[in-house]
């Protein structure tokens, strides 16, 4: 039967794609301009970060302090990569969210899976500023690109999923104008773009049919039974695309994410507050699911750093990791 060889996390912000010296510059006009989420889950906005922000955030800002979090990422970014490699695997399940990309609020499915042979990244589009530039590395400088996806087993765990009692939306194509999601297509420039992927959704981030965290671990611990369910000899793993916290970078949580999956506190997961799961940090659910996936095999490396990029410490909380 198939094995579940390697588990995986990976950030996916737009901040992993250009240097640490364009990151104030390039982000601060957005996080002005959008709503946050406090600490407590509360609707804020960027002035009212900023009044409570610590007396040492000029100093986690700073340019050394950027360059240095900016050279960790690098380091995990290049492991992370190595260790994808490494699993020597026939398919990877990649656990992310949609955001008007594939899906749009006609049809937006809390669980689904795409189950077509390839997957179609868009054409960059011109840059014209670092902020853009960033983004477009998540594209395709040549022209659309399909990339290769695992099918069969796709059709397997949609089957093995409903058997366990989880409703599936299913897409088998991509159409017209649309693309795959940045959860996947930074699987595809920064990760790996060889293995097949079988894409998986979860709705993380829209309001009102996002899986509760208890139900996202049980996902998680369900794809591993029909991993081992499935027939034949495949090196599977899987990789959550997303997360951590953000918009305002919550550390103190992030570190609880992070202690958790070093001593594989289910409860934790099945329990996270969802007042911690707003906006960016919803991206969280992907790790969850994954934690779920990956219980019977040990974290082998983790990477965290707290992405901090505006006076009012907004950002994203950047995490690498791999289990085997």
């Amino acid at each position: 039967m198939a094995q579940l060889v390697a588990g995986f996390g990976t950030s996916h912000s737009p901040m992993l794609a250009c240097a640490a010296e364009d990151w104030t510059s390039s982000f601060l006009p957005r996080d002005k301009a959008r709503q946050h989420y406090d600490f407590d889950g509360k609707p804020c906005r960027y002035d009212d970060i900023l009044a409570l922000a610590p007396p040492d955030a000029m100093d986690r800002i700073a340019p050394d302090a950027m360059r240095e979090r900016r050279a960790t990422i690098n380091t995990a970014q290049a492991r992370l990569r190595a260790s994808i490699a490494a699993a020597a695997l026939d398919a990877l399940i990649v656990i992310g969210d949609d955001q008007e990309e594939l899906f749009d609020h006609t049809n937006m499915p809390a669980i689904g899976i795409y189950h077509g042979v390839t997957i179609r990244n868009a054409k960059a589009a011109p840059a014209i500023d670092a902020m853009s530039r960033a983004r477009m590395r998540f594209f395709e400088e040549g022209g659309e690109v399909e990339y290769p996806c695992d099918a069969v087993l796709a059709r397997h765990l949609i089957g093995s999923l409903q058997t366990a009692d989880f409703d599936i939306s299913v897409s088998s194509s991509v159409p017209p104008g649309r693309h795959e999601g940045h959860a996947f297509s930074y699987v595809h420039k920064f990760c790996s773009d060889t293995v097949p992927l079988v894409p998986l959704f979860l709705n993380a981030y829209y309001p009102p049919n996002q899986p509760s965290p208890a139900r996202c671990f049980a996902l998680g611990r369900a794809l591993a039974r029909a991993i081992a369910e499935y027939p034949g000899n495949a090196r599977v793993g899987v990789l959550a695309s997303g997360g951590l916290s953000h918009f305002v970078v919550d550390e103190a949580f992030d570190w609880q994410i992070v202690a958790a999956l070093h001593h594989k506190d289910a409860a934790f997961f099945q329990n996270a507050p969802m007042h911690k799961l707003q906006a960016g940090s919803s991206e969280i659910r992907n790790w969850i699911c994954m934690a779920g996936a990956v219980e019977a095999l040990d974290l082998d490396w983790i990477s965290y750093v707290p992405g901090y990029r505006t006076p009012a410490l907004t950002g994203t909380g950047l995490c690498f990791a791999s289990f085997r």
